[in-house]
């Protein structure tokens, strides 16, 4: 079995030399990225009750799924963590490798799906940003990843909820007004409901933490935390 989706792969592997270009394809990530990050920091501090001002990870082992060229792996990285990122996509993988060795940057990239990565110790902490919604069998996916999580580690999932709101914001408003996103970035079908997410987690020794809403405001033109679960949203889950 696999959690890969050749076609999600073919489709981001085309726009690959964009990841770092923040008025390119992914330009959207690059607006989300700050508040993920922030999200992400304080989570992890708190949590494993870090006390290193100058390296606020260090210490801590990062997982990074879907790391496509780098955008999360990298600032984590800054920040002390020991980080593998893993996407399916070589070229992202190479794009990656080829950013962070500029940077200085000592990140394990591996081309791998979580299911074909063999790893001696687990990780304390793993990101699925973006990821889910773009995975072949998302039960599988989710459950192989569960293995490669230490006990007591933490595994974050940012994605899009399934609601007619996101039909209209993700996809008509992101890819066909605003143009933010390529045509076919998201299918609404692979959309997931927070609780769908949380039962197929617990099957597999996680359980939820927080749970919290992610909204664009256009006028500000940026992104934070909120309470709306109806688009964008991101859980922070415990294994138990």
């Amino acid at each position: 079995m696999t959690s890969v989706n050749k076609k999600e792969i073919d489709k981001f592997s085309k726009m690959a030399n964009e990841w770092w270009d923040p008025e390119g394809k992914f330009k959207p990530l690059h607006k989300f990225n700050p508040t993920r990050i922030k999200y992400i920091k304080e989570n992890i501090i708190n949590n494993f009750k870090l006390k290193n001002k100058s390296k606020p990870l260090s210490g801590i082992k990062i997982l990074d799924i879907g790391c496509g060229g780098g955008l999360l792996s990298e600032p984590m990285s800054r920040m002390g963590a020991n980080v593998t990122g893993i996407d399916a996509s070589d070229k992202n993988i190479k794009i990656a490798k080829l950013h962070s060795k500029k940077n200085k940057l000592k990140i394990n990239y591996l081309c791998s799906s979580p299911e074909k990565l063999k790893i001696e110790k687990k990780f304390d902490v793993i990101l699925n940003m973006e990821i889910v919604e773009h995975v072949e069998n998302i039960d599988f996916f989710l459950k192989s990843c569960s293995k490669l999580l230490k006990k007591n580690g933490l595994m974050f999932v940012a994605t899009i909820n399934k609601t007619l709101k996101s039909y209209v914001f993700a996809i008509v408003g992101a890819e066909y007004v605003l143009r933010w996103l390529p045509i076919g970035t998201h299918e609404w079908e692979k959309f997931v409901k927070p609780e769908d997410l949380i039962k197929i987690l617990i099957k597999y020794d996680l359980s939820l933490n927080k749970l919290e809403g992610m909204n664009f405001n256009i006028f500000k033109d940026e992104w934070s935390i909120s309470k709306d679960l109806s688009v964008n949203y991101i859980a922070k889950f415990i294994k138990y």
